[in-house]
């Protein structure tokens, strides 16, 4: 992290792969930052009811809504729902690592939110097939131009030993 790490920790935005640790990485540094986590999965989908999408446009709206707090931490996999608070983003963190790991981080927290058996293997083909989707705001060539085309504070996490020191630096700048 930079010097002034208290200003770039005002509005974090975190995204990934499904499987990442995304939704627990937010979770701790929203503790660290005494902060409540914006997650855009709750925001796109019919609450209770895996798998049905709410209305782009008021999922667009809702995550613009959210953005306009002083501070906030989201964390998702949606590109196109990030591109609706980049403009307010001080730190974008990009977890990226290897799909296998990810598959098996799904297939160790099982269905989830509603769903069953048969969401699960297509969530696990979909979390596989990260790399290899294409026109997609989900896929890692979307996150990369995502990532890319932020000129703030941006951060690369490749494995876990940097997500844990991410979060400790977190604590640190914050004591």
């Amino acid at each position: 992290m930079l010097t002034n790490e208290r200003d770039h920790l005002q509005r974090i935005l975190i995204f990934g792969n499904g499987g990442t640790g995304k939704t627990r990485f937010a979770c701790e540094v929203g503790t660290i930052l005494k902060r409540s986590v914006i997650h855009l999965d709750d925001l796109r989908w019919q609450p209770g009811q895996y798998g049905v999408a709410r209305d782009n446009s008021r999922v667009f709206d809702d995550v613009v809504e959210a953005g306009r707090a002083d501070t906030w931490l989201m964390e998702g996999v949606y590109g196109w729902l990030a591109n609706a608070v980049l403009d307010r983003v001080t730190a974008l963190i990009w977890i990226d690592l290897p799909e296998e790991e990810c598959v098996a981080n799904v297939r160790g927290r099982g269905v989830q939110g509603g769903g069953n058996e048969a969401d699960l293997k297509e969530l696990i083909e979909w979390v596989r097939d990260y790399r290899r989707r294409e026109n997609s705001s989900t896929c890692y060539s979307g996150h990369a131009r995502l990532f890319k085309a932020y000129s703030g504070l941006k951060v690369l996490l490749t494995n876990r030993a940097e997500i844990s020191a991410f979060a400790q630096n977190s604590r640190i700048s914050t004591a």
